[in-house]
C-alpha cells in the first residue's frame, strides 16, 4: 500500500491528538516530529516509534522525504511555517483558525493558490455526521430560504482556564460555527456586533455572544461561554438550530447522546470528535485527516473547504472581537 510521509510541527495536546489519528491510518506513516520543546519530542518521538525528530521546523521542511504536514501550533504562529512549508513543495494541513490576523491568511491563502500540493484548513465540524447532513438537507431546499441560524459551543471553566491566556472564545470555538453558517448560507456576512464578559480576568474574556445579519438579511447568533460549572458532565455544551421559510434543522451534539455514572457523578465522553474506538483514535478529525492525506495520495484539490472560505470566518470572528471591545456595530467589506 503506497503511504503518505508525514510530518506534525507543534506537538501541543491537539498536536499530539493528530498524532494518535495519524498513526493509525493505514495509508500513512508518521514519519517525523516537529517542536522547540525537547524533552516533549523525546516523549512523543518514543511513544509514536517516529526516528526523525526536528526542534526547527525549517530543518524538517528540507527533508526531502517529508511529503505532508500538520500544523498545530498556536494560531498566531500558523503563517510563517505553514508559508514556508507550500513552498517547499509540502502537502498542508492546518489547525483552525486559519491565522491571527485577515492580513497572515490573505498570505495562506496565496501562498496556497501558487502551488499544486493539497492544502486544507482543518474545520472539523465538516466532518461531523450531523453537520454535513445539514448541509445535504439545506441543498437539496428543504428548508428554503434560511432567515434565522443560533449556535451554542460552551465548555466548562476548567477547560477555559488552560485556553484563555492563548485565545477567546469567539474566535476560539466561535470560528467553527462563523464557518458552518457561512457553508450552510452561501452567503457574506455584512455586520457584525458582539458582547463578551470577563470573569476571572484572564488575557481574553470568558463569555461571547455574536450576532451576524448576512445580505440576504438573514441573522445568525453565536454563543461561546468558556465558564460552565466545573462539575459539568461534558467537555462541550454543542447546538444549532437552523430556521428556514419552508423548514428547520435542529442538531444536539451532547448530553444525553452518551452518559456513564460513576462515583463521581455523571460523565459524558466525546463520542463525536476524537473518541477511542476498539483503542484508535476515530471520529470526526480521523475522517478529516483521512480525506486530507487521500487527497494527497491521488494528487487532488480538497474540496471539502477553501481557503478563501477559512479566511472569512476569521475575518467575521475578528469582526466580532472588534465590536465587543468598541460596542459598536461593525461592517464587514
Amino acid at each position: 500500500m503506497e503511504r503518505v510521509k508525514y510530518a506534525v510541527i507543534g506537538l501541543g495536546w491537539f498536536g499530539e491528538k493528530h498524532c494518535e489519528v495519524l498513526s493509525a491510518i493505514p495509508h500513512v506513516e508518521l514519519y517525523a516530529l516537529c517542536t522547540r520543546t525537547e524533552e516533549r519530542l523525546s516523549d512523543l518521538s518514543q511513544r509514536f516509534g517516529v526516528q526523525h525528530t526536528f526542534t526547527d521546523y525549517r530543518k524538517l521542511l528540507e527533508d526531502p522525504q517529508v511529503e505532508a504536514v500538520s500544523i498545530t501550533t498556536m494560531w498566531d504562529q500558523h503563517a510563517v511555517p505553514t508559508v514556508a512549508a507550500l513552498q517547499a513543495g509540502k502537502h498542508v494541513f492546518l489547525e483552525k483558525p486559519m491565522a491571527s490576523t485577515v492580513e497572515d491568511c490573505q498570505l495562506i491563502v496565496d501562498a496556497a493558490r501558487a502551488t499544486d500540493a493539497s492544502f486544507m484548513v482543518g474545520h472539523i465540524c465538516r466532518f461531523n455526521p450531523r453537520y454535513a447532513s445539514a448541509r445535504e438537507a439545506i441543498e437539496q431546499g428543504r428548508l428554503g430560504r434560511i432567515v434565522s441560524l443560533y449556535a451554542r459551543r460552551n465548555i466548562p471553566a476548567w477547560v477555559g482556564a488552560s485556553v484563555l491566556p492563548k485565545i477567546g472564545p469567539i474566535i476560539g470555538d466561535g470560528v467553527h460555527d462563523t464557518d458552518l453558517m457561512l457553508w450552510y448560507t452561501k452567503d457574506r456576512i455584512q455586520s457584525v456586533f458582539a458582547q463578551t464578559v470577563d470573569v476571572r480576568g484572564f488575557k481574553y474574556p470568558d463569555i461571547g455572544w455574536t450576532m451576524y445579519r448576512f445580505a440576504s438579511g438573514a441573522v445568525g447568533v453565536c454563543e461561546n461561554i468558556w465558564f460552565l460549572p466545573d462539575s459539568t458532565a461534558f467537555q462541550i455544551d454543542e447546538r444549532m438550530e437552523i430556521i428556514g421559510t419552508e423548514g428547520s434543522i435542529h442538531i444536539h451534539e451532547t448530553h444525553p447522546n452518551f452518559s456513564v455514572c460513576d462515583k463521581d457523578g455523571w460523565h459524558s465522553p466525546d463520542t463525536t470528535y476524537w473518541p477511542l474506538l476498539h483503542g484508535v483514535r476515530a471520529g470526526a478529525l480521523r475522517e478529516e485527516l483521512s480525506y486530507f492525506t487521500q487527497c494527497v495520495l491521488e494528487g487532488k484539490k480538497c474540496d471539502v473547504i477553501q481557503p478563501e472560505e477559512s479566511m472569512e470566518a476569521v475575518r467575521a470572528c475578528l469582526a466580532a472581537e472588534e465590536s465587543a471591545r468598541s460596542g459598536k456595530i461593525v461592517p464587514l467589506p
